[in-house]
């Protein structure tokens, strides 16, 4: 079934969600690079914005990655400087990680504690961080799309590294079963005419 649906409503309802990440709402944006993860998140963190609470935190995993081969290895990173903070209801911080310097950046970006935080990123769902999660969403799209996409993005220099990147994503989204346990399952690449500001389309 595919169904359109506006940011506006998600929006409204993850605030009317449980807190469960302390005081925040944690909205995790997963699925396979190329899929469209950061358009929905910025998307959705727009329509929050026009709420009560303001726009929310947007936490991308990409920038706390230390490189290419910390694909999945990030999350105790993430976890100490991050979640576990806003669990205790402080707000937290991270070092962007710097795809050109290959290295963490000096000065801390701050995590405030917020009604709302958006993590966006591969695995940003995964089974460990479900308990605390309001909202589960895994935005697919077709594999050569995505590929694509990625290289238009990053240059046909990063292939090697992208190819394997998506052979760690397929082993750990079968492993981890993240698209059967995601509360929304979202179409990256639609054909259906629609307004792509206010609007996504849902699968499941």
């Amino acid at each position: 079934m595919v169904v359109v649906e506006a940011y506006a409503e998600l929006a409204r309802r993850v605030l009317a969600g449980p807190a469960r990440l302390g005081r925040t709402r944690l909205v995790a944006v997963d699925g396979p690079s190329g899929a469209g993860k950061s358009r929905f998140a910025a998307h959705l963190a727009e329509a929050l914005a026009a709420l009560p609470g303001g726009r929310p935190p947007v936490v991308h995993t990409d920038d706390l990655l230390d490189g290419w081969d910390d694909q999945l290895t990030f999350w105790p990173r993430l976890d100490e400087e991050v979640l576990t903070p806003l669990r205790k209801g402080r707000p937290g911080a991270y070092r962007r990680y710097s795809w050109v310097r290959r290295s963490f950046l000096p000065r801390p970006v701050p995590v405030p504690v917020a009604p709302v935080l958006v993590l966006e990123g591969v695995s940003a769902a995964r089974a460990v961080v479900r308990p605390e999660v309001t909202l589960a969403v895994f935005v697919t799209a077709p594999a050569s799309l995505r590929l694509s996409r990625a290289v238009e993005r990053d240059g046909p220099q990063i292939l090697p590294e992208l190819r394997r990147w998506h052979a760690g994503e397929r082993a750990h989204f079968a492993a981890d079963d993240t698209a059967a346990r995601a509360d929304l399952v979202v179409d990256g690449a639609p054909s259906l005419p629609l307004d792509a500001d206010r609007y996504y389309v849902r699968v499941r």
